[in-house]
């Protein structure tokens, strides 16, 4: 590891889900293409969750950017959430290209978030990790508007 790089050349937000009260449902972010990067990391933020509610998450891989084909990755899910314990808690999902179904095209992943019984407050972001030609920085998504 190099001592002299800034955490921004190593890894960059790729996409985001904005910290909001989200109803029971299913969430799933912006699809991401690993190529770029060594891993991926994806990172759970709760907030105050409703009575009783739950929260489940999981990387899903694609083929393409729309999330055609998707289905789960294996292994890249979290222990479900719950009310009782899960308030302000942090949760993170990592995976490694190799990792995905790559023999059948599979090449994008997005985080797919489940609040179950109670709306609940969440924020969640995806990371590309160790880029393989350029600094991270570079491949940040658009909304992302400092570096410091």
């Amino acid at each position: 590891m190099n001592p002299n790089l800034k955490m921004s050349d190593r890894t960059a937000i790729l996409a985001t889900m904005d910290p909001a009260s989200v109803a029971a449902s299913t969430v799933v972010s912006g699809w991401v293409p690993v190529a770029n990067f060594h891993s991926i990391a994806a990172l759970l933020q709760t907030g105050v969750l409703g009575t009783s509610a739950t929260i489940d998450a999981k990387l899903r891989q694609a083929t393409d950017a729309s999330g055609t084909n998707a289905k789960d990755i294996t292994g890249k899910s979290i222990t479900q959430i719950v009310k009782a314990s899960g308030d302000n808690k942090q949760a993170t999902i990592e995976v490694r290209g190799e990792e995905l179904d790559v023999t059948n095209g599979f090449a994008y992943v997005a985080l797919s978030v489940t609040v179950g019984t109670a709306a609940s407050i969440f924020g969640a972001s995806i990371f590309g990790v160790n880029p393989r030609y350029a600094p991270a920085s570079a491949l940040n998504q658009a909304a992302v508007v400092q570096q410091v």
